[in-house]
């Protein structure tokens, strides 16, 4: 059949047949080497993560920046292999793409600096993984540091997606990185009560109370002589993990003390003249 047909055709086909085919071949090839990037690009990363995870000292979200790192080079790796299957000269393309680059980085100047800002985080290292921070006006336990953000979860565990830059352009705030951490706490009583009696009270608590850390020493005193009580300070070192059970349980029981003790903690009383009846 193909005898039959006439010779300028025939002509033609011998030549397009053979770049059918090679064109065929090149793009099969290329898919195969798109997916065995991917795939390589997902196994590396999570080589890397595993191999980093050996060394004691490093923490979690070390080990995802480095490994998004190593991905994102074989991914990059891979477009340019399959690019080059297709005939594109990959060195003029990688200069193209520098010139080209030079020309985004100059538009995408904001993104960009998520990138310095989030290498600086890393070698500056102001917290890590599982620290409570407030960062870029925003507060929460750090997740993890990606090349342009940084995600933190509140305290009822919702997701803050923060860029990079916001967070080392700001003072941060963390809240864990020291081990111990001091406990502050104000209890105002009335004028007539004896304030002897009611930092006995206090100070016999916080003796009962197991987590309360006997150095440094805690302190008792009166702070204030407010318009309706006699407000006495507590300041008391706990560790980081029970800052917040120790605060809740020490006013509970610092409460009911002062109720058996007989001291009173006032409240703002408001008086009301009705002009219309006199």
């Amino acid at each position: 059949m193909f005898d039959q047909l006439p010779p300028s055709v025939r002509e033609q086909m011998d030549v397009l047949l053979p770049q059918v085919l090679e064109g065929g071949v090149n793009i099969l090839i290329a898919v195969i080497i798109l997916i065995a990037g991917l795939w390589f690009a997902g196994r590396l990363r999570a080589w890397t993560m595993r191999g980093l995870g050996r060394w004691p000292t490093m923490d979690e979200m070390l080990k995802n920046f480095f490994g998004n790192i190593v991905r994102y080079l074989v991914l990059i790796f891979t477009i340019l292999a399959v690019l080059a299957k297709f005939g594109v000269q990959t060195a003029s393309l990688i200069a193209v793409l520098g010139a080209a680059g030079l020309a985004v980085g100059l538009a995408l100047q904001g993104t960009l600096s998520n990138v310095a800002a989030g290498v600086m985080l890393l070698i500056f290292r102001p917290f890590r993984a599982g620290h409570y921070v407030e960062a870029g006006g925003v507060a929460g336990t750090v997740k993890e540091l990606t090349l342009f953000t940084t995600e933190l979860a509140t305290p009822d565990n919702v997701q803050i997606i923060v860029p990079n830059s916001d967070v080392w352009g700001q003072p941060i705030t963390n809240y864990s990185y020291h081990p111990q951490r001091r406990l502050d706490m104000t209890f105002g009583i009335s004028y007539g009560d004896d304030i002897g009696k009611a930092m006995d009270i206090i100070r016999r608590e916080l003796e009962a109370e197991p987590r309360c850390l006997a150095d440094p020493e805690p302190f008792i005193g009166v702070i204030n002589l407010g318009d309706s009580s006699v407000d006495i300070v507590v300041r008391v070192w706990v560790m980081n993990a029970d800052y917040w059970p120790t605060k809740f349980d020490l006013t509970r029981r610092i409460k009911e003390g002062f109720d058996e003790g007989g001291i009173t903690i006032p409240f703002p009383v408001r008086t009301i003249y009705n002009s219309a009846a006199d």
